[in-house]
């Protein structure tokens, strides 16, 4: 069938050429991803004479939205892992229903935290930063995503399987598709319909109803090996857990990020309000830009690195890593010329207000300092997940979270006002990419795991900055 010589292709096709297949769909797909969250704010932030504090409003739903993307994550990423592995192993009938399992997973988790999170919408909000001038514009946005949040589950989730099942092109279509569908939308809803803030949130859920409907149209074809149809729903305690355990990465990633989130926005509300939660919202909407691209890189190297990984053809497996480390350090050295030196220019597009516009200026430019390093540390975590080593992802995921940037975020405010929390993110992310080649250069120390015990991170790295041909 087509699909299996898709797959095929993976533990066939130079790796460059395949990297570059996989990757650009899903570069796309992810910078489409983040223009559709910088529309939004875009819209909203020029709302008139509310714009600033709706900014504000919706910059401190990040953690809940981050809370509900966890368990999305959790399930989409591990399902999408298991099924590139169970291709490469040749196990069609077992990865038609981790599909398949997806789906009942993300219904079921979708409608529990959306639930959850109707019930307890005011309380979180305060919890999480807002205050008495954003708490409104935060409810609006949050109640509508939160009613839709079964939809953006689903959605979220078979677009990774997409891209496992050989489909890189629709997945990248049905996320360009949701950003142009919003960005008609949302001036529609906001500034036509008089909307505002929930004209947005109206605009993002239509989006995505429209994209799962075209998604699983395609998921459906019984041409292919692997689609969706009756009889592979059933959840399955060997494969619940197994997507989970591999998915649990993501998921302490984005848990953590809640956490995080939460010591930002308390930390910028102690020492700036509501204006430095406004300009938080503006530089992570813009940083996110060149980290949904890394992403988007990881996302084409994982399926080669899974299927490789799986048919125990580890070369391929190391060659993919090397390439994938090479574009997302590219990617963050063009992010840092353009935040460091020009970040004036980014701003202006969320707002014409003087004072956020200097503060969000200043904040992007010190965030951004170590921008060429960060790479590294993400292409070195999805790497690990990949090839099914949760546990050291996790520990990525959750060290740079919790034991490098909390502690900062907690002493280093408290000596340099606003200042503090900006740098306490970039060193962060220092000791973070630090910690990532330490696991890196382990792994292949001990590269008996790959079946290539000869093979040393030394002539990997080699290969790696310098171009050196090394025979192992």
């Amino acid at each position: 069938m087509q699909q299996d010589n898709r797959t095929k292709e993976l533990g066939t096709k130079p790796i460059g050429e395949l990297l570059i297949k996989y990757a650009v769909p899903a570069v796309v797909a992810m910078t489409a991803s983040s223009l559709y969250n910088m529309v939004d704010r875009i819209f909203i932030g020029h709302i008139p004479e509310v714009g600033t504090l709706s900014l504000g409003g919706l910059a401190v739903t990040f953690p809940i939205m981050n809370l509900s993307a966890a368990f999305g994550a959790m399930v989409g990423v591990g399902s999408s892992t298991m099924i590139s592995i169970k291709l490469g192993q040749k196990d069609y009938g077992t990865a038609e229903r981790v599909l398949g399992n997806l789906v009942s997973l993300n219904v079921i988790i979708g409608v529990v935290v959306g639930v959850l999170g109707l019930l307890f919408i005011d309380p979180l909000l305060l919890f999480f930063g807002a205050s008495e001038n954003t708490l409104q514009y935060a409810h609006d946005y949050m109640f509508i995503i939160l009613l839709g949040n079964v939809v953006t589950h689903l959605y979220l989730g078979l677009n990774s399987a997409l891209r496992s099942t050989g489909h890189p092109h629709v997945a990248m279509s049905a996320t360009i598709a949701t950003v142009v569908i919003n960005a008609i939308l949302d001036p529609l809803f906001i500034f036509t319909f008089d909307l505002g803030i929930k004209g947005a949130a109206y605009a993002t859920v239509l989006a995505q109803i429209v994209a799962l409907i075209y998604i699983v149209s395609i998921l459906s074809n019984k041409r292919d090996v692997i689609h969706l149809h009756s009889g592979i729903y059933g959840l399955q305690k060997r494969i619940v857990k197994n997507i989970l355990s591999i998915g649990m990465s993501p998921f302490a990633m984005q848990l953590c990020a809640c956490l995080v989130v939460i010591l930002i926005n308390k930390g910028l509300t102690k020492h700036g309000g509501d204006l430095a939660i406004a300009a938080y919202g503006i530089i992570n909407s813009a940083t996110f830009l060149a980290i949904m691209v890394v992403l988007g890189i990881c996302q084409g190297m994982q399926p080669i690195a899974g299927f490789n990984f799986g048919a125990q053809l580890p070369e391929r497996v190391d060659e993919v890593l090397r390439k994938a480390i090479w574009l997302a350090t590219i990617v963050m050295i063009v992010d840092f010329v353009l935040c460091v030196f020009f970040p004036q220019y980014i701003v202006m597009l969320f707002t014409n207000d003087p004072e956020l516009s200097a503060l969000a200026a200043r904040g992007m430019r010190i965030i951004c300092c170590l921008s060429p390093i960060v790479g590294f540390q993400i292409v070195t975590g999805n790497f690990f997940q990949s090839i099914g080593m949760a546990k050291r992802s996790i520990f990525m995921s959750v060290s740079r979270q919790l034991v490098f940037l909390v502690p900062f975020l907690l002493i280093f405010p408290e000596f340099w006002g606003t200042d503090g929390v900006w740098a306490s993110i970039t060193a962060a992310d220092g000791v973070a990419a630090i910690t990532a080649a330490f696991l890196l250069w382990h792994f292949y120390r001990n590269k008996a795991t790959m079946h290539a015990p000869r093979t040393r991170m030394a002539s990997t790295l080699k290969r790696v900055f310098f171009h050196n041909r090394v025979t192992p």
